[in-house]
């Protein structure tokens, strides 16, 4: 059985897919994977946070989750295949890990200074609607980078598999 996620159900590149589609597609599959790095990052930032401080809890959370998100959306969103292009991806994907960290530091140090002592409860859900910021700029940066025209091979169950590049 094939769902929207499953490598079967994606149309091959150029065929039959219009933009508007594919883009559609795209942000189902990024929305999926960025709810279970989201996931992962909280239960990690909370597990962290119990002892270390926020910022670094954060900045740990979110470097572990930004290097498998990275993977993820290489190949479930935007269908690269293989090695080749591997470290750009994964540089291009750092930029976004360091503007979210930038996003989400910001978000706990004004939290500090303007509510000092809040509940760690509140603390998270800040960062997560921080994070949902920093997600609308990392789809932005990988379908710039890594989802450019003419770069990513989608495949279909009526296609062979190709490598892109």
């Amino acid at each position: 059985m094939s769902t929207p996620f499953a490598p079967s159900a994606w149309p091959a590149a150029g065929h039959g897919r219009n933009l508007a589609g594919r883009t559609t597609h795209q942000v189902t599959r990024f929305v999926a994977i960025g709810i279970a790095s989201t996931i992962a990052y909280v239960l990690l930032y909370a597990a962290l946070r119990t002892t270390i401080s926020a910022q670094a809890a954060n900045a740990i959370a979110l470097l572990v989750t930004a290097i498998a998100n990275t993977g993820a959306n290489r190949w479930l969103t935007f269908g690269i295949r293989g090695s080749r292009g591997l470290v750009g991806d994964q540089a291009i994907g750092l930029v976004a890990l360091g503007v979210a960290l930038a996003i989400t530091a910001s978000s706990i140090g004004l939290l500090q200074l303007v509510a000092p002592g809040v509940g760690r409860a509140f603390e998270m859900a800040v960062l997560v609607a921080a994070n949902a910021l920093a997600t609308l700029v990392r789809f932005l940066l990988l379908r710039a980078w890594i989802g450019r025209p003419g770069r990513s091979t989608f495949v279909s169950s009526h296609q062979p598999e190709r490598m892109s590049r």
